[in-house]
């Protein structure tokens, strides 16, 4: 009999996700915010991606890399919220093995992905900023192609040897996740096996991918700024600067809120288990429902869209 334990706990079938450890009490109350910010993302997202559909005057560069966030955002989003809100309600803890591991996949691939989509859309508005009269030339459709192409590959080719190695490995100790989501760290602590080359690829892809996104982005807008403030008028100034305003605006709701998860998991050792796990879940949860809020309210062309949209429903 214990020889089959055993063998069970070295192949496991399923593992158990606890939610938020510590809060079991509150995770209906919990779930509220979590619904509502999964409902916002799903609808705003759609809207977007409608809008720029329906309107050929939206079928540009700058679109077409909205849309890609978009669809990233709702995939990731969909990672992660259907299950956890199936804890939060019905107590859904087990989920298997391979739905773990895909899961896992997934919530790695479209993180660097969407990290991928926000520099191509610094590159876009670099172009259209400081080389104005080539941005129809050298944003073709094929090369935007291209770009969401290598954006892509460069997500899946980089996360797929995580859960490769996760499958490899044996898991003796158990099967209890103390999470709400498959996370990588989470899943690789219960291996019965050497797991560095797993952290220590995990955290150069995280260093090399985030690192490199994040200058990329930096030298285009010092660049950016560089132009605006060239610019002979005031007005010209603040109308270019406008322009970018949404994106800027993403680019800290996407990445302050995965460095400090990053920060507190890395170095909070005195922080509240169930405080990592409330960061780790609004990091990945708050940038796709903030997204298309922060498009749909700033981009006069997708706000006088869905205002003459909905002013057509209410007559």
């Amino acid at each position: 009999m214990s020889d089959s334990n055993t063998t069970d706990f070295i192949n496991p079938s399923t593992f158990i996700l606890l939610g938020i450890p510590g809060l079991e009490a509150a995770h209906v109350w919990i779930s509220i915010p979590f619904c509502t910010m999964y409902a916002i993302a799903i609808l705003g997202n759609f809207i977007i991606l409608f809008i720029v559909k329906m309107e050929p005057n939206l079928h540009g560069p700058m679109y077409y890399f909205l849309c890609m966030l978009a669809i990233s955002d709702l995939v990731l989003s969909t990672s992660i919220l259907p299950k956890m809100l199936a804890i939060f309600w019905f107590n859904s803890r087990e989920i298997d093995f391979s739905a773990c591991l895909t899961q896992l996949y997934f919530i790695r691939c479209f993180s660097v992905i969407e990290s991928g989509i926000l520099v191509a859309m610094a590159f876009d508005r670099y172009i259209a900023i400081c080389d104005p009269l080539r941005h129809s030339t050298t944003l073709t459709n094929p090369m935007v192609a291209t770009i969401c192409l290598a954006v892509v590959l460069r997500g899946g080719i980089l996360i797929l040897p995580h859960p490769f190695l996760a499958r490899s490995w044996q898991y003796c100790r158990t099967n209890i996740i103390p999470h709400s989501y498959c996370e990588h760290i989470a899943v690789v602590k219960l291996a019965c096996a050497d797991i560095r080359v797993s952290s220590y690829y995990s955290l150069s892809v995280a260093f090399l991918v985030t690192g490199l996104d994040v200058f990329f982005i930096t030298v285009s807008y010092i660049q950016i700024l560089r132009a605006i403030f060239s610019l002979p008028t005031k007005d010209a100034r603040v109308k270019t600067f406008v322009t970018c305003g949404s994106h800027i605006f993403v680019i800290l709701a996407s990445y302050i809120p995965a460095l400090f998860s990053f920060l507190t998991h890395r170095f909070g050792h005195n922080v509240a288990l169930h405080f990592h796990i409330l960061i780790a879940n609004v990091y990945l949860v708050v940038p796709p429902m903030v997204n298309p809020i922060i498009y749909g309210v700033r981009t006069k062309e997708i706000r006088d869209r869905l205002l003459q949209l909905l002013t057509h429903k209410g007559t």
